[in-house]
């Protein structure tokens, strides 16, 4: 007869062996796919504007993580109801884009309404809902902690200033241009200089005050930048909490004539995506027209 110190090893051992068979049967995480996969929509959250209407702000992850995608609006690309077109992508970078479309709502959009972009890719379909759930109210204008401002940018010196995820194609300026002719695409820049993230830790090494990306949002072609970040010249300040003007400039240029629609997104010290906090960027849209 087993003692009873036996027997506790026996089904030690025991629970061990079928802890290792369990564990053995696990199936690995599906690894990152180069191309043939879907992409997902993504809400990051909603805000108010100062006339009560409402804005739902949303990015995407491309999964296809070597490959930029295409789905024209219609119904494999479509925001209902009232769509299929609100002014969403058709052009998907790789990997995850933050924030950036804004669809704005009327101020009498109640709880219970929603939106739902859904989008359909290599047999894939993927949806989200857009509601006005209390617990996805952000403030991408201001961080509360120490009132970091997203970057003001500019499309001419002096110009019309644009702050904040305000890509709404109504909104978008306009320019023309040619398949032999580079379109030229400066910008100017202002920035409060502050710093923050969803941890409040300290920045680590250094950084430049505002980083800016141009992408392609629609448009039947290729689009090539010269400088995809080109980097600010420093006009003022430079160091956190040192108020920022720089310039940066770019060029595009268009395989195939069309109506295209370019995006730039402005970036301060918190990063892509705030750092993962939803403030403090800037994004907006350019109309082109391209002729042969």
């Amino acid at each position: 007869m087993k003692s009873a110190a036996q027997i506790v090893g026996v089904l030690v051992v025991s629970g061990l062996a079928a802890g290792v068979i369990v564990l053995a049967g696990q199936l690995p995480l599906e690894p990152a796919k180069q191309f043939g996969t879907g992409v997902t929509p993504a809400y990051e959250g909603w805000f108010d504007n100062p006339d009560g209407s409402h804005n739902f702000l949303a990015g995407y992850l491309n999964r296809n993580r070597a490959l930029e995608v295409d789905v024209p609006i219609g119904p494999n690309n479509k925001i209902e109801p009232g769509g299929p077109d609100l002014g969403q992508p058709t052009h998907f970078l790789p990997g995850r884009q933050t924030g950036i479309l804004v669809v704005t709502v009327p101020k009498p959009f109640t709880l219970q309404q929603k939106l739902t972009w859904t989008i359909t890719l290599n047999g894939q379909t993927n949806s989200i809902p857009l509601k006005l759930n209390p617990d996805y109210n952000i403030s991408p204008l201001k961080d509360s902690s120490v009132g970091n401002t997203p970057p003001v940018i500019r499309f001419v010196e002096g110009g019309p200033p644009v702050q904040g995820p305000t890509s709404i194609l109504a909104q978008a300026v306009t320019r023309r241009t040619s398949i032999s002719t580079p379109l030229e695409l400066p910008v100017w820049a202002d920035d409060d200089a502050k710093y923050t993230n969803n941890t409040s830790a300290p920045m680590r090494g250094s950084r430049p005050p505002v980083t800016l990306n141009w992408a392609k949002y629609r448009g039947p072609g290729t689009v090539t930048f010269d400088k995809q970040r080109p980097t600010l010249d420093k006009l003022k300040g430079g160091e956190v909490n040192e108020p920022f003007q720089g310039k940066g400039a770019t060029t595009a240029k268009f395989s195939e004539p069309g109506e295209y629609v370019l995006q730039v997104t402005a970036n301060d010290y918190s990063g892509e995506g705030g750092g993962g906090f939803q403030c403090c960027w800037t994004n907006s849209l350019v109309k082109v027209t391209v002729t042969p």
